[in-house]
């Protein structure tokens, strides 16, 4: 029995290892694509990129300098945070020279679908609010006192999605040797309680963001 519990434990291990060696390049090779298209739809046209990293609030960021020809055309900022309403919200920021958003790409989200999810849609209002802004790193929604409107129903989300730019920001500032605001963003900390706080909206069959 244990010769045969040992062969069929040594078989799967190295089905899961061949399995693996097969896998690993063809997912580097898509993650890496996927990291060029994203700079692609935040950043000016640019020919080379310098990525530089740091940790915010426990959080790795990247920062990639882009540049055509040797001139430095903008920053995109991979940037994070775990406010959202069903956990990690990952985004890249791109930035232009002169500290403006360019535009803002989503990454990675696990939002409700219907609610949280509209931070994905074209021209949706949490983009608005911070397109084309100055980099700040204190954008809020207007529930807390800021200027970006929420996505409906979908407040929890939308501080989130501002946390994580908001972070992008003190990045780039951080690269650039702009002073950062203090604080990263004032929607953290907001952010932990707003499921309690969040005015109750009815949607059936959905739980309220």
């Amino acid at each position: 029995m244990v010769a045969v519990l040992f062969s069929i434990t040594l078989i799967a291990s190295a089905g899961v290892g061949a399995v693996n060696m097969i896998t690993v390049e063809p997912i580097a090779a898509a993650k890496a694509a996927a990291t060029e298209a994203a700079l692609g739809q935040v950043l000016p046209a640019f020919d080379k990129t310098e990525i530089s990293e740091q940790t915010i609030d426990d959080m790795p960021i990247k920062v990639y300098t882009a540049t055509q020809n040797g001139q430095e055309v903008g920053f995109a900022v991979e940037s994070m945070t775990k406010s959202g309403f069903s956990g990690v919200i990952k985004v890249m920021v791109g930035f232009l020279p002169d500290g403006t958003i360019n535009n803002v790409n989503v990454l990675q989200q696990a939002e409700t679908p219907g609610l949280g999810t509209k931070m994905c849609d074209e021209g949706n209002p949490l983009l608005a609010g911070v397109k084309g802004k100055e980099a700040t790193g204190t954008f809020k929604v207007t529930k807390d006192g800021g200027e970006v409107d929420a996505l409906t129903a979908a407040t929890i989300s939308s501080r989130a999605y501002l946390d994580a730019v908001n972070r992008a920001c003190v990045a780039m500032m951080n690269v650039t040797g702009q002073e950062a605001p203090d604080g990263v963003s004032g929607a953290t900390a907001v952010a932990e309680n707003a499921e309690q706080a969040e005015e109750p909206v009815a949607q059936e069959g959905v739980q309220n963001e």
